[in-house]
């Protein structure tokens, strides 16, 4: 039965339509049953001719280790297959690999409990430093000068 509600096939469906242009860009034969196409697919990617038949077939497919073959194979990141099929949002991506603007952002404080500095005044000394050298540099109105 197909979940409309929560939009499983269509992002399946979309991820099917997405993949069959990554595979026919790469020369695989998608146009029958017999082309040979999602066989030679299979077997250059190490995952079952079922599995690509199911991704192709818009059928979800949440494993791992299948979403990780495929995007090895394609070229492409884990992260960016993960957004394809729909299993992670882009700001969700994107606080993985931007930490510093997430919840589990790097502060002074954590760099020095990271870096097992635990005396108070080297902490202090540390994380005052490690401040100042996050402010951005004044404005001497050089590079307006500069622009003239």
């Amino acid at each position: 039965m197909k979940n409309r509600k929560h939009g499983t096939t269509d992002r399946a469906e979309t991820f099917a339509a997405w993949l069959h242009d990554q595979l026919t860009a790469r020369g695989y034969d998608l146009s029958g049953a017999r082309s040979g196409g999602k066989s030679r697919f299979a077997e250059d990617s190490g995952i079952s001719a079922s599995t690509v038949g199911r991704l192709l077939d818009g059928k979800r497919v949440t494993d791992m280790d299948v979403l990780a073959r495929l995007a090895e194979q394609l070229g492409f990141t884990l992260g960016t297959v993960l957004l394809r099929a729909g299993i992670v949002q882009e700001a969700d991506l994107i606080a993985v690999q931007e930490p510093e603007t997430g919840p589990d952002a790097m502060t002074p404080e954590r760099a020095a409990t990271a870096l097992n500095i635990t005396d108070p005044h080297k902490r202090a000394v540390f994380v005052s430093m490690t401040e100042t050298l996050q402010q951005p540099p004044p404005d001497t109105g050089e590079e307006r000068l500069a622009e003239h």
